[in-house]
Order: structure tokens, then sequence, then C-alpha cells
């Protein structure tokens, strides 16, 4: 059976939630499960909205059929050509085999590197600017390369002021029965998830977000549909103002991670100390994680939201502690700036540790680090509490 959902008079969502994949492109977990989510546009001509997964094909090719009812379809609009949209080309192909393919040059390059289907002559290629008249409907498209793919292109329906976003605006998230962000309590339920997709997926681009912020900004949007998450029909600016700040790389935040790397406790000990002493001292908003434990998106996530950031790390084999290193070269793969940030090393014989973390520091862009690095001989002694105390007044002081 189909499970289709009205949007709008002509606009039917034909979308489908997977629950059982565990990592999103087989690396970020996704306990929620995640939406794939497409669109059907009831004119005089039909447009679909990108395709799925092939995880949920069955019930996408349900939905569409559906939402038809019985109706051919004339277009099918590509703006992403990622597997987990694009993957049913050549199946939607086999079962509407008269469709035109609308899309940008660079997609339909990838249109025949992913499939073997010949598509000559039936597609149309379009550029920024360019329109598609369906009846009622005119279609508008914008181009947004490295949103995150080079191909990628968003697709604006002048006459019903939706926006059809692709992979910006997207949540981490199956749908569950709520398709409207305005259903949920966003904050409480989906914001975390929402941060984390971006800052993990989208978040190196940001001079690229930024250019399709401006564009958008020229466009009467009245609602936005995007790939992955619920559909945003009121409230959409505050969403845009978060994809702002995490575009401009500026704290959404005003507190603390700490991040900390211990291999015995020890290190450990020393965060869970400074973290007393901040709250004492007036910060409220403090995040504290085990690199060793907490999968890296999550850490990536939490490195966009706050402000200042503590690393806490032991050495190990004369290097920073293995998860410790990768979390920091995950936040420079994916642009991180402008933070302050303060380093705390441990080492039985040897603490290497603060040295290396700051020289990946030093190579990204207006990192600032705090005084010098509180360095501990295998755990702090009771002679180092007032250099912790120190540091902790000195955060303080600076979030202040």
């Amino acid at each position: 059976m189909h499970n289709i959902r009205k949007i709008d008079t002509d606009l039917i969502y034909v979308g489908a939630s997977d629950r059982r994949l565990a990592l999103f492109e087989n690396i970020y977990p996704i306990p929620n499960g995640v939406s794939y989510n497409s669109y059907v546009l009831l004119d005089e001509k039909t447009v679909l909205m990108d395709t799925a997964d092939t995880s949920v094909a069955h019930r996408f090719f349900e939905n569409v059929a559906a939402a038809l009812d019985g109706r051919p379809l004339d277009y099918l609009v590509i703006n992403h050509m990622e597997p987990d949209h694009c993957a049913l080309i050549e199946d939607i192909l086999l079962r509407y085999p008269d469709l035109t393919i609308v899309t940008s040059a660079k997609a339909l390059g990838m249109i025949k590197q992913f499939f073997t289907t010949d598509v000559e002559g039936r597609t149309q290629v379009v550029a920024e600017g360019d329109t598609l008249c369906t009846g009622r409907h005119t279609l508008q498209f914008v181009m947004a390369p490295m949103v995150h793919w080079p191909e990628v292109m968003v697709t604006y329906d002048t006459t019903g002021g939706v926006l059809f976003s692709a992979d910006a605006f997207g949540t981490f998230g199956a749908i569950n029965g709520n398709l409207f962000a305005d259903e949920l309590d966003f904050d409480r339920d989906c914001l975390d998830e929402a941060r984390r997709y971006y800052t993990n997926i989208v978040g190196k681009y940001g001079a690229q977000v930024q250019a399709l912020l401006k564009k958008a900004s020229a466009l009467d949007i009245k609602m936005i549909c995007p790939l992955h998450g619920p559909v945003w029909r009121k409230d959409f600016g505050y969403f845009i103002g978060k994809y702002d700040i995490w575009s401009r790389y500026e704290p959404e935040t005003t507190g603390v991670m700490i991040a900390y790397g211990s291999i015995y406790g020890n290190t450990e000990n020393v965060a869970d100390i400074l973290a007393a002493k901040l709250a004492e001292k007036g910060v409220r908003d403090i995040a504290m994680y085990d690199v060793s434990k907490t999968d890296v998106s999550y850490l990536v996530s939490s490195a966009f939201q706050f402000s200042h950031i503590v690393l806490a790390s032991s050495t190990y084999n004369n290097g920073i502690f293995t998860p410790m290193e990768n979390f920091l070269l995950d936040i420079k793969a994916h642009a991180l700036q402008n933070r302050t940030l303060a380093v705390v090393e441990n080492g039985s014989w040897a603490p290497q540790s603060g040295k290396l973390i700051r020289s990946i520091l030093e190579t990204m862009k207006n990192m600032q680090v705090l005084g010098e690095n509180l360095t501990l001989k295998s755990c702090l002694k009771d002679c180092q509490m007032n250099d912790l105390e120190t540091l902790a007044e000195t955060i303080a002081n600076d979030i202040k």
C-alpha cells in the first residue's frame, strides 16, 4: 500500500524512510533512521522531483504511482546525483519511458557515469535562471555547486514559492508521521541531528552555502522541501538562520566543549575537575565527550556548536592519542574556524600531545589557543590545582 502526503494543492510527498540502515554514507551513525524525500507536482505536465535510495524502492514506486493516479510522468527533475537520491533513475525510465530528465550539465555527465541506459534525446539540460513551465506552475533552476557535490542545483516553483533544496536544509532521522517541521518540537527532537547532518555532510563548504543563501534571499520562499528530513512551511527563517551561522563558522552556543582522550582515566579526571570549576565560575553550557567512545560525527557537530573547546589528550606512541588526532583531523577537514581553545596534555615519560595538537591548530583559520598547555605527568598533582584553577578562570573570563 502507498503512503503519500498532500503538501500543497498540486504537490504530493512520495518519499520513504529507512530505519534499518545503521550508517549513512556507510560512515555516520543514524540511530533514528533517515528519510529519502521525493515529490510529485501535478499540473498540466507532471513532475517528479528526484528519486530515492534502493532500500526504499518498492515503497517509493508505489507512492509515485499512487500520486500520479494513472497519469503519465512527463518530467523527472534531478537536483542531486548522489545515489541515495538518484539510484532509481533507470527504474523510473523503464516505468515511464516517455519522460524527460531535467538536470544540470554536470549531473547529466554523472548519469552517464552511474548508469548504462542511453538517455540521449530524453534529457533537457538547464543552467542558472532557466525555467520550465508545466501549466499553472513555472520552475526556475538555481545552480548550487558544492552544496555539497559539484552538479547540485535547487529548483524553485515560482507559482507556489516552494524551494526544492536538494541536500541543503536536510536533517538526519526518519519521518515518523509528522512530515512538517512545525508539527515537531524541532529544537528538542531534531536540531542536534540537523546540525550533525550539516556539519558532517556540508560543513566543509561554508562559502558555497553562503552563495546559495544569497541566491535564496532573492526568492519569495513560502516552503522548503529538502531531500532529507521534515518539510518547512512555517518559521523557515529560523532554520535558514542556523545555516547562516554554521556556514560562517560562527559559534552557535557560547559555552565549552571538553573533548578528552584518556587511556587509564587520569586525563578524564582532569577534564571532570575542569568542568566542575567552569560550572562554579558561572559557565552554564558545558558538553563533555570521551573521544574514544563517541562517534566523531557527534564531536564535529559539537565543535561547530560551541565557542570554546578544551582538548585534553594523553600522549600515545610519542604522538597524539589516536582518537583525539582523528577528531582534530576531521574538524580540520571540515574547515572549522573561529574558535577559542585550551590544551591539556598528559604523558608518563614524554608529554608530546599538546605540542602536536597546537601544530594542527596552527594550520586552521582563526583558532586562538589560550595560554600555555597544562602539562601532566601521569596524573594531576595537588601542586597543579592552582594551574587548573587558573585555566578555568581564563576560559570563564574569556566567555564572559
